[in-house]
């Protein structure tokens, strides 16, 4: 446990792992009726052959997941799904001569977690910024710290690093000290996203985003993972997650998360969970 309700796992899936790239996820079903849930691959061993998810504790079906004890098994897990990140794709060389921001809010560090350890292990300079509301809820900072040249921390309550938001972290580093960046990713909550994408935009940097919160099934069927990007619909579990921040219609996406919190509401009343009691 990371925190009292942020989960991190190691899962034996050797093919898994060994096809595995920054950017993925894969589907975990905990049980034969249970609710197919995307995870992002928070790390991966392909000498192993495991790889690592973190699950926060919000409905039923997280509870669930979160429950299992080592030596357990999953009903289902599949994967690599989705779009590697596209700096996977470019020439090491010119890789390089890159300098990468990366935003992280909340549990999407974990997601930001491999694709900074791939750049560093090639490389390439690379600064994250991670958020959380109090210094209790940062996850991955020794982990973190082991793989960008430098990490800032945000507390909204002032107990860790910089009093303030992940955006107004990012405008102090462009604007007062004169950092300067070729890409910024930003992963973590919708509102945060936005919220990056608009004070990227303002600084001139151009942004990528992670749409995962959105999919429900993951393979494009359901429909759930439709947004508006440039115009057009797109579905984030088999045309990303990763998508240009400028050209996503955020309002609408997060429109659509709220989609099922009655359903949620009503699954949790009725969960029983093993978390916290003898099996």
């Amino acid at each position: 446990m990371l925190t009292p309700t942020i989960c991190r796992m190691k899962v034996k899936a050797p093919r898994l792992a060994a096809a595995a790239l920054p950017g993925q996820f894969l589907i975990v079903r905990a049980t034969e009726k249970g609710e197919r849930i995307p995870l992002t691959i928070s790390d991966y061993d392909k000498e192993a052959g495991t790889v690592t998810i973190v699950t926060q504790q919000i409905g039923a079906s997280s509870s669930e997941i979160i429950s299992f004890e080592a030596g357990e098994a999953f009903a289902d897990v599949v994967g690599p799904l989705g779009i590697p990140s596209d700096f996977t794709e470019m020439p090491e060389d010119e890789l390089r001569k890159k300098r990468f921001i990366f935003i992280a809010g909340g549990v999407g560090t974990a997601p930001v977690y491999p694709q900074v350890k791939w750049l560093h292990e090639r490389g390439v300079a690379v600064d994250v910024i991670v958020g959380a509301k109090t210094k209790d809820l940062v996850i991955y900072k020794e982990e973190m710290e082991a793989v960008c040249d430098n990490l800032y921390l945000c507390t909204d309550d002032g107990s860790a690093g910089f009093k303030g938001l992940v955006t107004a972290m990012l405008e102090k580093l462009v604007n007062e000290e004169g950092q300067k960046y070729d890409q910024a990713v930003a992963i973590g909550p919708m509102i945060m996203m936005k919220f990056a994408t608009l004070t990227a935009k303002k600084l001139g940097l151009p942004i990528i985003v992670s749409l995962n919160t959105l999919m429900v099934d993951g393979t494009g069927m359901c429909g759930a993972c439709r947004v508006t990007v440039a115009g057009k619909t797109r579905f984030a579990c088999v045309e990303g997650p990763e998508f240009n921040g400028y050209d996503v219609d955020f309002d609408e996406a997060m429109r659509r998360q709220g989609m099922y919190k009655a359903e949620e509401v009503e699954a949790n009343e009725h969960h029983n969970c093993r978390i916290g009691r003898g099996k």
